[in-house]
């Protein structure tokens, strides 16, 4: 794809400014300049990527996604930039964290303030990796320390410390047939339908095997963006049941009517491990570790 960074400035500024005189005010270039740009970029790509609606131009679905790629490229390199001037000017002193599963993050600002209160002058960042996947995010230098349990084909290249297990627990409405039951079986979960955070889309290569007992034949599936209001709404409303992690489903149980039962005569648990990149850490990063270790040996 002839696209470079240029176009990607020349996108989100449209995008953001919704006519091409304001976009080239604020890109300081000309007028008819950026308007043949867009159109030669266009050309390349073989279709339009804005529709004029009045007078604005909106970004129609071509235009929307590449949008999305033009925020990725331009953040990251804004973000590389950024760190090669603390790294020149010897300002490298952060901590930048990433989880699996945006909903453990409750847990963080405790061990943001017992960090800070240890080493007040290192900046944390929460990032965000793709497709839910920090191992290889650890290993290419993009983040420093990371919570993780699901499995991962690199994890014997990276420091694993174990932090707790968690039970995955079933989650249905408080009058489901399913609420008075001691444990379930893989033979309940036939047709049943599911709602399940979206790193469980089964059409993703490679695909997460589902939380539920092997051998079962669930029903429909549905996911939903990694946000357990979402998913906890939908079991409320009776769009389906799901298997969250107990220390995550349990505060919605009053609030919302829920009924959690165990999966399996014994408990169907998951490891959780801070990992870090093999080697020696800078001391705050250790002073970071120290704490989610003091932290999580206490959760769920």
């Amino acid at each position: 794809m002839d696209v470079d960074l240029r176009d990607l400035e020349l996108l989100e500024a449209t995008a953001a400014a919704g006519s091409l005189t304001a976009a080239a005010e604020k890109l300081y270039v000309s007028q008819p300049a950026l308007s043949q740009r867009l159109t030669r970029m266009e050309d390349r790509l073989g279709m339009r990527l804005f529709d004029r609606q009045g007078r604005r131009l909106v970004p129609n679905a071509a235009g929307r996604r590449m949008l999305v790629a033009a925020g990725r490229v331009l953040g990251e390199l804004e973000s590389a930039t950024r760190d090669l001037r603390e790294i020149r000017e010897g300002r490298d002193r952060r901590v930048r964290f990433t989880a699996q599963c945006s909903t453990t993050f409750p847990w963080l600002p405790p061990v943001l303030r017992a960090f800070r209160a240890r080493e007040p002058g290192i900046d944390v960042r929460i990032a965000t990796v793709a497709d839910d996947a920090p191992i290889p995010a650890l290993l290419a230098d993009e983040v420093d320390v990371a919570l993780v349990t699901k499995p991962d084909v690199q994890m014997d290249r990276v420091t694993l410390t174990r932090l707790f297990d968690d039970e995955m627990v079933a989650v249905v409405p408080a009058g489901h047939p399913w609420a008075s039951r001691a444990h379930l079986t893989a033979r309940d979960f036939d047709g049943a339908d599911l709602v399940l955070y979206d790193f469980y889309d089964q059409k993703r290569i490679p695909s997460i095997p589902l939380p539920i007992p092997v051998g079962a034949r669930p029903g429909r599936i549905t996911t939903m963006p990694v946000v357990t209001d979402l998913v906890v709404e939908m079991v409320a409303g009776g769009q389906g049941v799901s298997v969250l992690p107990n220390w995550v489903a349990a505060p919605y149980t009053a609030s919302h009517g829920l009924a959690l039962v165990r999966i399996g005569a014994q408990p169907l648990t998951r490891t959780w491990f801070c990992a870090t990149r093999p080697g020696p850490r800078p001391p705050h990063l250790d002073v970071f570790v120290e704490e989610l270790e003091a932290r999580l040996g206490t959760t769920a």
